[in-house]
């Protein structure tokens, strides 16, 4: 379960990390306007290469404290921008959105690290 759990969320950071660097225009319609592009796209290159070594992580089962501290960490931090950000009135409310997936991404961790395979 936990080798899913991180290839889900593998794929869900790689798609979310370089959607701004192909289509900067789509990623604004949904999120809303931004003012620094580079930023973004900074951002962006980051969630990928999250993504990309939570995919190694899955392919070769790893099951390390420094993986699960990855893929927890970086799903907390993400829901933990989503709603300071939301609620102050500086990003939109489709944020949420990826509150709830990162929330479903550590319960399936929290479950995933409490079984064995």
């Amino acid at each position: 379960m936990l080798r899913t759990v991180l290839a889900l969320q593998a794929a869900y950071y790689l798609v979310t990390g370089v959607w701004p660097w192909i289509s900067m225009g789509t990623f604004e319609a949904v999120t809303g306007p931004k003012t620094d592009d580079w930023l973004v796209q900074t951002v962006g290159a980051l969630v990928a290469a999250i993504g990309l070594a939570l995919g190694v992580a899955a392919w070769k089962r790893d099951r390390s404290a420094p993986t699960l501290t990855l893929a927890a960490a970086s799903a907390a931090a993400f829901i933990l921008v989503d709603l300071v950000f939301v609620l102050s009135g500086t990003i939109r409310p489709i944020y949420l959105a990826d509150a709830v997936a990162e929330g479903a991404i550590l319960a399936g961790l929290a479950a995933g690290a409490s079984t064995r395979g």
